[in-house]
């Protein structure tokens, strides 16, 4: 049975227990979807997340606009992690690919939400380029205006959903000015002509990738989102509001992670004894249950501090994708050796989170750059104050 006190520390409402706990429910009956064909899979999670209502949070109501309740996000990536990573993928690509459509969209553009909170449209987030991947400012991919179109040229790499989705918000330079300050934000269609998934990309964890090119694909001046210029403070939003996210799906992992480790050093037994009496076993339980209760506390705060409305929550999102992703991959190591050769045969749970975790430490923004992200935040209270 999974530790579920923490629940009722004081960051959490009524809603967000009952959601958890009626999520938990829903992902012991339908969870872990079959990955053999990962596009089927993605595709079937979508649809079954769908109709489960579970996709709802991931983007506002347009009928009823409320801001997104970044609590009720990380329970539910928590949660859905804890069972199935793709499961977890699945939803939060639906986020983050809409993010900027919730946040920044025309009504025309918001028009694609109501499916993707039904599943019935797949949502992708085309930011990080072969040159880019954390250091946005550096894109290469341009849109020129072209009467009342926007031609857009240049490459997208790492895309989730690259292949499936059916809407990419995508980034690209229109040169208003240098650096940041000349990007802009675009809904394209996966159906846009001259834009092409030029390749799958296979990764450890296998989900759904791809690199797009854009030959002069030709886009209407209201496929912007946003106004020109304004694209790297959309990003820059999105993230704001997703990337503590991705500490609670690393949560979820580590969660996952300490509950198999407990119940194999209680039934597996070692010299005649079980290896929970092995002081060795006992510490390193001890260490992965202190690394589970700090990420959490991190990742909540995070949660709860732009809920109550904080504009921005850079500093303590940052801290709580980095403490909790790169922890969730030491808990996940211990588990690997407390399971013996079981921990890296294929299949194994514990072998399926040790592949799952790896790509966490890297996306919306790697471990070393949230170190320079927090490191300046902190510098820059300092100089103010």
């Amino acid at each position: 049975m999974p530790d579920r006190s923490f629940l009722h520390w004081p960051f959490f409402d009524d809603r967000h227990r009952d959601l958890a706990q009626r999520l938990e429910a829903w992902c012991a009956k339908n969870l872990p979807a079959d990955h053999h064909d990962v596009d089927a899979a993605c595709r079937e999670l979508v649809i079954m997340l769908g109709r489960g209502g579970w996709l709802k949070p991931t983007a506002i109501d347009t009928d009823n606009p409320a801001p997104l309740d970044v609590r009720t996000l990380c329970l539910t990536r928590e949660t859905l992690a804890r069972h199935d990573g793709l499961a977890d993928f699945a939803f939060a690509m639906q986020g983050l690919g809409t993010g900027a459509i919730s946040l920044f969209g025309s009504d025309e553009h918001k028009k694609w939400l109501a499916k993707t909170r039904r599943g019935e449209a797949i949502s992708a987030f085309a930011l990080s380029e072969p040159r880019s991947g954390s250091d946005v400012a550096n894109m290469d991919m341009t849109a020129t205006r072209d009467g009342g179109d926007y031609v857009l040229n240049g490459e997208k790499t790492w895309i989730s959903n690259g292949g499936i989705a059916d809407l990419y918000v995508v980034f690209a330079r229109t040169g208003e000015a240098p650096g940041a300050r000349g990007i802009s934000c675009f809904l394209a269609p996966a159906d846009t002509k001259e834009l092409e998934i030029a390749e799958r990309l296979e990764v450890i964890a296998p989900h759904p990738l791809a690199r797009l090119v854009f030959n002069e694909a030709r886009l209407p001046a209201s496929a912007m989102i946003g106004k020109p210029g304004d694209g790297f403070k959309i990003a820059m939003s999105v993230l704001d509001v997703f990337r503590s996210t991705v500490g609670a799906a690393a949560l979820g992992f580590a969660r996952r992670a300490l509950d198999e480790s407990v119940a194999r050093a209680s039934e597996r037994k070692l010299f005649g004894a079980p290896l929970a009496e092995m002081q060795m076993v006992q510490g390193h339980i001890a260490d992965m249950a202190l690394d589970v209760d700090a990420a959490a506390l991190l990742v909540y705060r995070a949660a709860w501090t732009k809920d109550m409305g904080a504009v921005r929550v850079t500093r303590e999102a940052a801290m709580a994708k980095l403490f909790a992703t790169d922890k969730a991959q030491e808990v996940i190591d211990k588990a690997v050796q407390l399971h013996g050769g079981d921990g890296v045969r294929r299949g194994h749970i514990v072998e399926s989170l040790y592949r799952e975790i790896r790509a966490l430490r890297i996306y919306e923004g790697a471990s070393d750059v949230q170190k320079v992200v927090i490191a300046r935040q902190v510098l820059s209270e300092f100089r103010q104050a």
